[in-house]
């Protein structure tokens, strides 16, 4: 296959939002995905699946859409002003998880695809998406993990992937206004169709296959960890900076409202509750106080293999 197939790609997301519910409610133990099924007036409709209030997790959605107008939005020309006026579908399941417990990260993900048209003209094609982490007591031992995932999975599409993608996120998940990355980072990519569609189609399935081998040994080595009030405390805190994000930065979150989508779907990927303390400090030398070392970029996996070098006799 090397035309654009846009049936094929909504069967996988379909069967990709399916597996990461299963595999989300099986490793919380307790709360479901509850589905809400949409239609949207200016064309198109998704299917939104939110838990909460559960042993593991304090909110999460797994949200699949497929929608379509008569004309991008200004956030998906900015880049590409070439395609600005033209038609578009717009497919992709998205993910965004909230746990309970301050030592569990918080991570997103995305896989989509979208078509411009326009009358006599080729249609105009790409995939996007990616996943990021958002520890707020980062653990050296996890962050090398979820890279190591992210390497594995690009290997096969060339040496140049996961470092082009890596830094891409690293540059995308930054808070501007507050100088830090969002979290330590993944993989990012958008505007792919470099290779034909079956090259980039099996790219996204990777993507999108490889989230749960990379998030759920995170989860599982972190969800028994004590805490209490003062990480409580610092969770919402920095849950704060991930609002911040979406809401100012967020090329995603900026489509959807800019191109009439369902708002409480756009939305499911804030946090239960968040909270703003002006001008806060971390004492120094506390476990806060560490995390600022780590939202910046770095490359995680040279890190690895220098302390397995400086360990080995």
């Amino acid at each position: 296959m090397t035309q654009p197939n846009l049936d094929v790609v909504k069967r996988y997301l379909l069967e990709l939002q399916d597996r990461l519910c299963e595999a989300l409610e099986h490793a919380d133990g307790q709360a479901h995905f509850l589905e809400d099924d949409w239609v949207r007036e200016a064309g198109g409709g998704g299917r939104s699946r939110v838990i909460e209030d559960g042993a593991l997790f304090e909110k999460g959605g797994v949200n699949f859409s497929h929608v379509h107008g008569t004309t991008l939005p200004p956030s998906a020309t900015a880049a590409r002003p070439e395609l600005a006026g033209r038609g578009f579908q717009a497919i992709g399941v998205s993910w965004v998880l909230h746990p309970h417990n301050p030592h569990v990260p918080t991570s997103h993900g995305n896989v989509r695809f979208f078509i411009a048209t326009a009358e006599g003209e080729a249609p105009v094609w790409w995939f996007g998406g990616g996943f990021d982490l958002t520890p707020f007591y980062p653990q050296h031992e996890d962050a090398c993990h979820w890279h190591r995932v992210a390497r594995d999975l690009c290997e096969p599409f060339g040496e140049d992937v996961y470092p082009r993608y890596k830094r891409w996120c690293d540059d995308y998940f930054f808070l501007k206004h507050r100088d830090e990355t969002r979290g330590v980072g993944g993989l990012f990519f958008d505007d792919l169709n470099e290779g034909g569609f079956d090259r980039c189609f099996a790219f996204q399935q990777a993507v999108g296959d490889g989230f749960l081998e990379a998030y759920l040994p995170i989860v599982e080595r972190r969800r028994d960890t004590p805490w209490g009030q003062q990480q409580r405390d610092f969770q919402l805190y920095r849950r704060g900076r991930y609002v911040e994000f979406n809401l100012v930065w967020d090329r995603g979150t900026l489509f959807g409202l800019q191109s009439g989508g369902r708002t409480e779907s756009i939305l499911m990927s804030m946090p239960p509750l968040a909270r703003w303390e002006y001008d806060y400090r971390p004492a120094e030398g506390s476990a806060e106080a560490a995390l600022q070392d780590y939202l910046r970029p770095r490359d995680w996996l040279a890190e690895e293999q220098e302390q397995a070098t400086s360990a080995s006799p």
